[in-house]
């Protein structure tokens, strides 16, 4: 299992521990597998979702850490939707 994905859901835990993410999105991340949030947290799983995001490791690490924005990464083609583009913009609030 990867450092990042573990690394990377103990930091979106943190920013999710106010509850403001009602539904549910798998972050993919190429080769080294998925990060999925709920209601109950985030967690390294390939679960379904209602909406999955797809981006490499740079890319997903500087949305974790707050330097890259998620929406500025998906118009620039960096970040790929697919499914509930609302909760996908919801989730995009809660890690901004």
């Amino acid at each position: 299992m990867s450092d990042f994905l573990e690394k990377a859901a103990a930091e979106l835990n943190d920013k999710l521990a106010g509850g403001a993410f009602d539904g549910s999105a798998k972050l993919s991340v190429g080769d080294l597998g998925a990060i999925v949030l709920d209601a109950s947290g985030a967690r390294v799983s390939d679960d379904e979702a209602d909406v999955t995001l797809t981006a490499d490791q740079e890319t997903f690490e500087g949305i974790v850490s707050g330097e890259v924005n998620p929406t500025s990464a998906f118009m620039s083609g960096k970040l790929t939707v697919d499914g509930d583009m609302g909760l996908a913009m919801k989730l995009a609030s809660v890690l901004a």
